[in-house]
């Protein structure tokens, strides 16, 4: 029996690998901090529309994993859930796509309603989806190969995400919107479908349900028993929304290039090329930093690094040879945060409470919900140094709260 529990997983780490390669080709395709945001713009979009659409990428995604856990959570298997999120998301890129094909002929205020239902279908499927990922990941890899995996599937990924980046880059100067926009979220779909192969070769074991609440109502209970009795769980809500702040100012730097230098498609191709090099070349950084140390350290870095980034962003934004270079330095922290912050709470949970630890941890994580929205506002009233002042404090902070989360799992000692 202990010689099939390998084999499985070994099974499940090529499944989870063939998953990241297609996702990773996807993902420039359809890149939510420069390829949306232009997209957004070029319908005739503005930055408080971006500062809502940004909310529902990152944050709203997030939070309605707190709902869509409370179904899943009593749910032994949760593979072909993990199927119906993605398939969603692929019916909204190819939904998409077909529908900027024809946006010449269509009034801006439809293709922005447009661009917003659909986008919110691929976001919030994609948070249904999350929620399968991370339990069936939890439980499908020996947690001695999961550092081998995390590097592994970065590696992969950035290598696949560098070559799409230069398919992305060729389409965006070879066509002219909507066409080039179509073809991209076309080619999204069509990645993502192929992604989904390696989900149906896992060989997923039932979860134990056992400590899980008794029904669905108990659930909001559970969570606010959870946050007050775990000062794991207290602290990594801290972190994601002090962290998570770096995220969601990406696609205001694509905002401040179209304010202060102007958008074309050629700037737009090398922006994203120069991040997924960033993702590349750090990917190397962390590897090592895995190896001697642990995710708070990589955590640490990315809060220096995100503290830095809105500073040379107003610094260069005038410089049309070096602001893109700002880019670069946000692959850098992208990698950071999907290395360090999964891996710590796979660390921090296990698998009869993962699900509900993934879904507090959205539902908490109310910095990128509300800064992208109240952003959006503030830019417009007071400029972008305001906003970026803010957001540099707030991200600064993560590098101390890392340091109160317990990556040993040991509940009696987490418990007051």
């Amino acid at each position: 029996m202990k010689r099939l529990k390998l084999d499985n997983s070994r099974i499940n780490f090529i499944a989870f690998l063939w998953h990241a390669l297609f996702l990773a080709l996807a993902s420039n395709f359809m890149d939510i901090n420069t390829i949306i945001p232009t997209m957004l713009f070029k319908a005739g979009g503005n930055t408080v529309q971006l500062g809502f659409l940004t909310a529902i990428m990152i944050g709203g995604a997030s939070l309605m994993q707190v709902f869509f856990a409370g179904f899943l959570a009593h749910k032994e298997k949760k593979k072909p859930y993990l199927l119906i999120g993605i398939y969603l998301r692929v019916s909204a890129l190819l939904g998409l796509g077909f529908l900027l094909s024809g946006a010449g002929h269509m009034t801006s205020f439809f293709v922005i309603a447009s661009i917003f239902t659909l986008i919110t279908i691929f976001s919030f499927s994609g948070s249904f989806a999350g929620i399968s990922y991370t339990d069936i990941l939890g439980k499908s890899i020996n947690k001695d190969s999961r550092k081998k995996f995390f590097i592994l599937k970065q590696t992969i990924s950035s290598t696949a995400v560098f070559a799409s980046a230069l398919l992305v880059r060729y389409l965006l100067r070879q066509y002219s919107y909507p066409k080039n926009y179509s073809i991209l979220f076309i080619g999204a779909g069509t990645f993502l479908l192929t992604a989904t192969l390696g989900f149906w070769m896992i060989r997923e074991k039932p979860t134990d349900l056992k400590n899980t609440f008794d029904n669905f109502k108990s659930i909001f209970k559970l969570y606010v028993d959870l946050i007050k009795k775990d000062r794991n769980v207290r602290y990594y809500i801290l972190l994601i929304n002090s962290a998570g702040l770096g995220l969601t100012l990406v696609p205001f730097y694509i905002a401040l290039a179209k304010h202060n230098l102007g958008l074309t498609s050629k700037s737009v191709g090398n922006f994203l090329l120069l991040q997924i090099i960033g993702m590349i070349v750090s990917n190397l950084l962390w590897h090592f930093l895995l190896k001697k140390g642990s995710y708070k350290f990589v955590v640490k870095t990315y809060a220096i690094i995100g503290s830095v980034l809105p500073i040379l962003a107003l610094a260069l934004s005038n410089n049309f040879s070096l602001y893109p270079f700002i880019f670069l330095l946000s692959g850098f922290n992208i990698s950071a945060y999907q290395v360090s912050l999964p891996g710590i709470l796979l660390e921090i949970s296990r698998e009869h409470n993962r699900v509900l630890y993934v879904a507090i941890s959205g539902a908490g994580s109310v910095s990128t919900i509300l800064f992208p929205l109240i952003g959006g506002f503030l830019i417009r009233w007071f400029g972008y140094p305001i906003v970026f002042g803010i957001s540099i404090a707030v991200i600064f902070t993560s590098f101390f709260i890392v340091n109160k989360i317990n990556c040993k799992y040991n509940p009696e000692e987490l418990l007051e």
